[in-house]
């Protein structure tokens, strides 16, 4: 049994260490400094507009996505659900967690009147970019990022 919360404060070591659990996010993610994490998790939780959900299994977190309501003037003034950051413990891996991850936050950008879903999702991660399509996801555009060296 999973269950997904608004994650909290308290959340956010275990958030890091998620976003840590792969291949490439051990390369981005300190989760020995937590100081930048606790910053950012504030910003997000004082922001009707972003939500951060946590799932866990028993007391242990395995999963995360963060899912931001966008309004726009394009596609008819369509509001558009961006994911960012979904992650599910490698324990956890193969399970259906991210299916339920992603059909509960498809279900709640539509109750937050979201009229599209989007994510980004590295190239160098061909199994999650299996997984969404699996989900009816078309790859449709090109996305793109810059390093603002901050």
């Amino acid at each position: 049994m999973v269950h997904l919360h608004r994650a909290t404060a308290d959340d956010a070591p275990a958030l890091v260490r998620l976003l840590a659990d792969d291949a490439l996010g051990a390369d981005r993610e300190d989760p020995s400094a937590l100081a930048p994490y606790q910053e950012a998790f504030a910003e997000l939780d004082a922001d009707p507009r972003q939500l951060l959900v946590a799932a866990r299994h028993g007391q242990d977190l395995v999963g995360t996505l963060q899912l931001t309501i966008i309004p726009g003037l394009s596609r008819h003034a369509v509001r558009r659900a961006q994911i960012e950051g979904v992650r599910v413990a490698s324990s956890m891996r193969g399970c259906g967690l991210g299916t339920l991850l992603l059909r509960w936050a498809a279900d709640e950008a539509r109750r937050r009147g979201a009229g599209l879903l989007q994510l980004t999702s590295d190239l160098q991660r061909t199994d999650a970019i299996r997984f969404y399509q699996s989900l009816g996801m078309t790859h449709s555009h090109a996305g793109m990022k810059l390093d603002l060296d901050l």
